[in-house]
Formats: structure tokens, C-alpha cells, sequence
């Protein structure tokens, strides 16, 4: 069984930071792309930042600057480090891992954490 389990979400104010962690765990074999997306209320889930494995990231134009994605391939975890937050960040923010490939060589595709909510006050 495989899990993405996300952590680190919370309140926090306008210009603050905060880091989102996101593990996967099992009997892990590879994991490659991983990244974050987020939802607002009312509004279709975005992408915010991805990581491939090899370490090449992309990002929304509306986090360019302020957020850092990063990754520990030891550890099949990755981070999103979120600088200089503003109240239109406030979203459920989640992990995803494009293929995961177990130890038996079965694969899991476009697979999601649970969520963790950020929200950022004015």
C-alpha cells in the first residue's frame, strides 16, 4: 500500500512563509515527478510547482519567486517552501506523485496525497 502523507499547513499572515512537507511511504521503488497543486473554494485545482526526478522544477507564474519546491530522493519526500505569502495563496494544497513504481514492480500512476489546508489572512 502506498500513501502520500502531507504536513506543514496552517494560518498564517500576509508576508509570512511556511513549508509543506509531503512523504511517500511503502514498499517504494521509484518515484518520479512529484508535485504540488491547490484548490480554492469555487475554484479548479492548479498546478503551484513540480519536480521531476531528476531534479528539473516548473512553477506557476503566481508563485515564480516566492516559492521553492525541492525534493529528497532518499526519502520519496518532497517540500514546497513558501515565502512572502499572500491571501490569494489560502488553498488546499495538494501532493502529487505522477508514478510511483513498487518494489514489485507494480505501478501506481497520478497519485494524490489527502490535502493540507494554508490560509493566509490579510
Amino acid at each position: 500500500q502506498v500513501q502520500l502523507v502531507e504536513s506543514g499547513g496552517g494560518l498564517v499572515q500576509a508576508g509570512g512563509s511556511l513549508r509543506l512537507s509531503c512523504a511517500a511511504s511503502g514498499s517504494i521503488f521509484r518515484v518520479n515527478d512529484m508535485g504540488w497543486y491547490r484548490q480554492a473554494p469555487g475554484k479548479q485545482r492548479e498546478l503551484v510547482a513540480t519536480i521531476a526526478n531528476g531534479g528539473s522544477t516548473d512553477y506557476a507564474d503566481s508563485v515564480k519567486g516566492r516559492f521553492t519546491i525541492s525534493r529528497d530522493g532518499a526519502k520519496n519526500t518532497v517540500y514546497l517552501q513558501m515565502n512572502s505569502l499572500k491571501p490569494e495563496d489560502t488553498a488546499v494544497y495538494y501532493c502529487n506523485a505522477n508514478k510511483i513504481t513498487l518494489n514489485t514492480g507494480f505501478v501506481v500512476k497520478d497519485y494524490w496525497g489527502q490535502g493540507t489546508q494554508v490560509t493566509v489572512s490579510s
